[in-house]
């Protein structure tokens, strides 16, 4: 008896390149609408700037990940995240943060408020999501993180260019500009870490399994979150440290112009260092649960005379194969 397979397409998307491709007229688009409202000062052109400068990275990141996601996520799943799970998460964390005061641990807090919004929104998402792998779980992660990012990026930009003088359109540029070159390692690798570990705990399973490593990486992503944040604050005191400048030479709370290029340096330190952690963890995640889901497969082919049950946690192909049954299987295999 044999077991013969017939390949099918993986997924009904098709790699066609279109996130950098959006990306690249999105910017377009931005430039174009800067200029011209600065030569026609036409102020109902201010939302379109905000909104463009604020949702193309992270829609960008959600086009990444429908080229590349497979099973049963769809297209619709995916945007529906961005979106809803955005707007649930900035009103979520908003509520949870409204109590907090400044202090030492305020940034830390924040950390913890944000990425338990997410994950509960991850887990929402992705209830029933077939297959369940640690690949998806970063790319679903990366999803709720990046419509996050945008409705947060957006409510900045906006704060940036109301001031008490009119609109401050340099402010609300350099806002934009920044948010977008970092969201891709802000909240977007944040969840991408947690919903790797959380699908990748599951995997074989229809449903979520709680371990202890899922707690471990949500205490992580937090911690990484508030350094993030914070690191704003802990350059200005390494700069202080460093050159031996006493806290006094801060007037009204201000850093001495003497400071600003080194306060500047050491924030850029700062991101990049968080960001390599980052990016490393979420790696090794994925290089772990890839080992350890190809010896899950390699001990599911028990060899049965001439007969072979299929790897894969779904008991079929990996690679998107359709099973073609020329005779009836045994009885122990149905």
């Amino acid at each position: 008896m044999t077991l013969e397979t017939a390949h099918v397409g993986a997924h009904p998307h098709h790699r066609h390149g279109w996130w950098w491709k959006t990306l690249l007229s999105g910017f377009l688009l931005w430039v174009v609408t800067i200029i011209v409202t600065v030569a026609t000062q036409n102020t109902n052109l201010v939302p379109t700037i905000i909104l463009l400068g604020s949702f193309l990275v992270p829609f960008t990141v959600v086009l990444f990940v429908i080229e590349r996601v497979t099973g049963t996520v769809s297209t619709m799943q995916l945007v529906t995240a961005f979106f809803v799970g955005g707007v649930l998460g900035v009103l979520g964390a908003s509520l949870l943060e409204s109590d907090l005061r400044p202090g030492a641990t305020l940034y830390l807090l924040v950390g913890f408020a944000e990425e338990l919004v997410k994950g509960l929104l991850l887990v929402v998402v992705g209830w029933r999501v077939r297959p369940k792998t640690a690949r998806q779980g970063a790319l679903l992660g990366a999803t709720v993180g990046a419509g996050f990012s945008a409705f947060e990026s957006a409510g900045y930009a906006f704060n940036a260019a109301i001031t008490t003088r009119g609109i401050d359109l340099v402010s609300l540029l350099q806002t934009e500009v920044a948010r977008a070159v970092l969201s891709p390692v802000g909240h977007v690798l944040w969840t991408a870490i947690l919903g790797a570990v959380l699908f990748g705990a599951a995997h074989g399973r229809p449903r979520f399994r709680w371990t202890w490593s899922v707690l471990v990486a949500y205490v992580v992503v937090s911690v990484l979150h508030g350094l993030w944040d914070s690191n704003s604050t802990i350059s200005t005191l390494l700069a202080f440290v460093i050159t031996g400048t006493p806290f006094s030479a801060a007037q009204d709370g201000t850093v001495p112009p003497a400071l600003a290029g080194v306060v500047t340096t050491l924030y850029v330190a700062g991101l990049a260092v968080v960001s390599v952690i980052g990016v490393a963890v979420l790696v090794g995640v994925l290089l772990h649960h890839r080992r350890l889901s190809r010896r899950i497969e390699a001990q599911q082919v028990p060899a049965v005379g001439s007969w072979q049950v299929p790897a894969g946690p779904w008991g079929v192909p990996d690679d998107g194969a359709e099973q073609v049954w020329h005779r009836t299987p045994p009885p122990h295999v149905l």
